[in-house]
């Protein structure tokens, strides 16, 4: 299927200009709308989207800068060029602060035009033939498209989805974008983390518990479960889950109902389950970590989201877009990141993948003394980002790695003075050595 051409709306009051330009326009490959007055350019973006806006500077009546302005109530992510032969330094940098995306003095070099233009295509924030439901998911990603639309097409579809990916990659985000695309839209979204809660804990999260079946247990409780009756239940970091509590939810999905805990009686449920990892379930299974039932069960249809540097063409636009999102948390005035800006956060790796983004943006924002992110505030958080702050599911698996080797050191190696050291008995301190890969045999003293 070919690509659909990048809209250009053009606006200049000199028709002999304004011909020349549209058709040499559209013999690079673009699909362009050309007009000679900003009035009738601003009526076409009621009911029109376009990538990118190029118009004169000077006109009769409105001109470039208060189409500009007009433009900012209602189309904020709409890249806007202005044109000029009447180009002064102080115009230039009147409309760059402004928020204009670039300011070209005619007679235009044409091939400054076109990198010009090119580059605002690639940093719009409009979505390329996907929809509504998921335009909080910023992207032009060939990859990520093709994603999305896989993921429109089972969203009406009553299936089990798993989403895979690094972490920080935004699997709660497409999770929420496809039950906003299903007919269960208007139902419940609910969403807990399996490896953030211990066993015990999140079996009464997740199916309910009476009053009083354990310690602490002073009233009936539902559980997620039933919370999400009708919609959709995301179980994040499902490769975390105990095995025994898999085993509890794979006959809840079987048999469509759950019992909570100390009861004698089953519920039954409707729930869609959308599951996410960021582990290798296939290797799980082969550990005896995972269920396979339960793996076959939830992997009805797998969607796996690319990392950030895979996507690379997609950061510039998402840092744009996280920027306006955090000066208008945080109302703080900043207009841009500056083009060096972009280029070095382009060519990061981002171990964190958006989350990390995210984090470097907002770093930025809170630091910022200009209207124009310069790079090297980019560099200075991208520096102290580097000591890379993890997920709770990764920091608690550090954590524990850790708290077990210099345990095992201790006892030398003796698995039942360890578990007592621990409080936990020798079964739970082998799955947890299991888990991380390691052999008591290997603390012991020659």
């Amino acid at each position: 299927m070919e690509e659909p051409k990048p809209k250009l709306l053009l606006i200049d009051d000199d028709e002999c200009l304004l011909r020349l330009m549209s058709i040499r326009l559209e013999g690079e490959g673009f699909d362009v709308t050309s007009v000679n007055n900003a009035t009738h350019a601003l009526r076409l973006t009621y009911n029109n989207a376009y990538d990118v806006v190029l118009s004169d500077l000077r006109m009769p009546g409105m001109d470039g800068l208060n189409l500009f302005d007009e433009l900012l109530l209602k189309h904020r992510d709409l890249p806007v060029i202005l044109m000029t032969a009447h180009g002064t330094i102080k115009d230039a940098v009147a409309a760059t602060q402004r928020g204009v995306f670039s300011f070209l003095t005619k007679p235009v070099d044409h091939k400054e035009l076109r990198q010009t233009l090119l580059k605002a295509v690639s940093q719009t924030s409009r979505q390329t033939n996907i929809g509504e439901w998921c335009a909080g998911i910023v992207t032009r990603s060939p990859g990520m498209i093709r994603l999305l639309k896989q993921a429109e097409q089972v969203a009406d579809k009553n299936v089990s989805v798993l989403i895979s990916g690094a972490s920080g990659t935004g699997k709660e985000l497409l999770a929420k974008a496809i039950h906003k695309a299903s007919d269960r839209h208007d139902k419940p979204f609910v969403a807990i983390n399996c490896g953030a809660l211990p066993e015990d804990l999140l079996e009464s999260e997740l199916f309910g518990h009476v009053k009083g079946s354990y310690t602490g247990a002073f009233k009936d409780t539902t559980g997620l479960f039933r919370e999400a009756e009708g919609g959709t239940l995301f179980l994040d970091e499902i490769g975390d889950m105990p095995l025994s509590l898999q085993v509890k939810l794979l006959r809840a999905l079987q048999e469509r109902s759950v019992r909570p805990v100390g009861s004698s009686q089953s519920i039954e449920i409707d729930v869609r389950i959308i599951s996410a990892t960021h582990k290798d379930l296939q290797k799980a299974m082969k550990t005896g970590e995972f269920r396979e039932d339960l793996f076959y069960r939830l992997n009805v249809v797998n969607l796996e989201i690319p990392t950030l540097k895979d996507r690379f063409e997609d950061i510039p636009m998402l840092a744009e877009h996280l920027l306006r999102q955090s000066a208008e948390k945080h109302d703080i005035d900043v207009l841009k990141f500056a083009d060096d800006a972009i280029t070095l956060m382009s060519k990061s790796d981002w171990p964190g993948n958006v989350r990390q983004l995210v984090n470097v943006v907002e770093r930025c924002v809170a630091l910022t003394s200009s209207q124009i992110i310069p790079a090297s505030l980019v560099e200075q958080a991208l520096s102290q980002e580097n000591k890379y702050w993890p997920s709770l599911t990764e920091a608690r698996d550090s954590f524990e790695y850790e708290y077990l080797c210099r345990l095992l050191q201790l006892t030398e190696g003796n698995v039942t003075r360890a578990s007592d050291l621990a409080g936990r008995n020798r079964t739970d301190m082998h799955k947890l050595m299991k888990k991380h890969g390691l052999v008591a045999a290997d603390f012991r003293s020659a």
